[in-house]
């Protein structure tokens, strides 16, 4: 059966929107059909590329245009109202990370795509990325045995005094938030759920109102431990930014190639070519399309874009009180298997 593309609209035309264009270029399924950005220069720029209409509002573009779906792409504070907005409208929303500044806010956008029946999802790129696709199924094959340890690294050096990101009324906090959600989202994808973490805080040597540098320790409820550096203030200088530990074998997943060793052999096992971000971002709006289609589920339910607001809520009540904070899982979440092994998700938890 030959389908038309889905027509989206992007809504902010800031650095994100640009990576998403050359995304979108290349993506057969989808068709951009308008732009809207209060900076008029900004979102005429963007649409000039994709030979589409530009908006100063998200509101004209939706009068302008016929949508099936729109990208969020704004600053975290305004993705409730705007994401609520659609959803009611009948668009369905790929909304960019995080969902909200705060839980309620991710709460009440989950309803409204609940109460509408509309589709909607948070982009997590890293599920999108091939080398992380493919550890997970070696993951799953059960080649490294019993996963024991996860790590995760984001550690760059930027200057973020003048991004919004580090505006903690515009972005709800900062380097935990930002760059933590993406790796809230993968310590879930492979450890499955998080029952706690403790997060402690870094030097501020930019000087900034929010978090510039933290140490991250979670631990899954069938017992995987994951620990989580991020910073905007050093380089790592690390070939890999996931590495996973089982018992007979570990999976290096790296900015270039990915690779794994097993116990007992002496020689790495390269399995992948590396990070490719525009290859992610198709990938991750073919999954949407597809999902809208009715064709696929989406890799990232409900459930799990509100988990990940749950657990960097708890990320900074540990850091605020210093010590571990439990995560509440939800119920939908079943028992985890890892490496073959089931293990039970924490009982009596309570719905997110």
């Amino acid at each position: 059966m030959s389908h038309k593309p889905v027509r989206f609209g992007i809504v902010g035309a800031g650095a994100i929107a640009q990576v998403y264009a050359l995304a979108f270029e290349s993506c057969p399924l989808a068709e951009v059909v308008g732009v809207a950005d209060p900076r008029q220069e900004a979102a005429a720029a963007l649409a000039a590329k994709l030979k589409c209409e530009s908006f100063a509002s998200y509101s004209a573009m939706v009068d302008g245009v016929r949508l099936d779906a729109v990208l969020i792409s704004t600053p975290t504070n305004t993705h409730p109202d705007i994401c609520v907005d659609f959803l009611h409208r009948g668009v369905a929303v790929l909304c960019e990370k995080p969902l909200s500044i705060d839980v309620p806010g991710a709460v009440r956008m989950v309803e409204a795509a609940r109460t509408t029946g509309v589709k909607m999802t948070m982009a997590s790129k890293f599920r999108f990325v091939e080398d992380v696709a493919r550890a997970k199924h070696l993951v799953a094959s059960g080649i490294l045995g019993e996963v024991v340890m996860v790590e995760n690294f984001f550690a760059s050096r930027v200057d973020m005094a003048k991004r919004w990101n580090s505006d903690p009324a515009v972005s709800g906090g900062g380097v935990l938030i930002d760059n933590g959600t993406h790796s809230v989202d993968l310590m879930r994808y492979f450890v499955g759920p998080l029952k706690e973490i403790h997060v402690v805080e870094g030097k501020r040597s930019q000087n900034l109102l929010v978090e510039e540098t933290v140490h991250v320790f979670v631990r899954g409820s069938g017992g995987v431990l994951g620990t989580i550096d991020l910073s905007w203030c050093i380089n790592k200088e690390l070939e890999s930014y996931l590495r996973i530990y089982g018992s007979e074998g570990t999976i290096s997943v790296g900015w270039k190639e990915s690779k794994f060793l097993l116990s007992g052999s002496r020689e790495w096992k390269v399995f992948g070519r590396g990070y490719d971000k525009v290859h992610a971002f198709r990938s991750q709006i073919d999954n949407f399309c597809k999902a809208f289609r009715g064709e696929e589920m989406l890799l990232l339910s409900l459930d799990e874009a509100l988990a990940s607001a749950h657990v960097i809520e708890a990320a900074y009540a540990s850091l605020r009180q210093s010590h571990w904070v439990s995560i509440p899982l939800a119920l939908s979440e079943s028992p985890v298997v890892i490496g073959g092994q089931p293990h039970a998700a924490r009982p009596g938890a309570r719905r997110v």
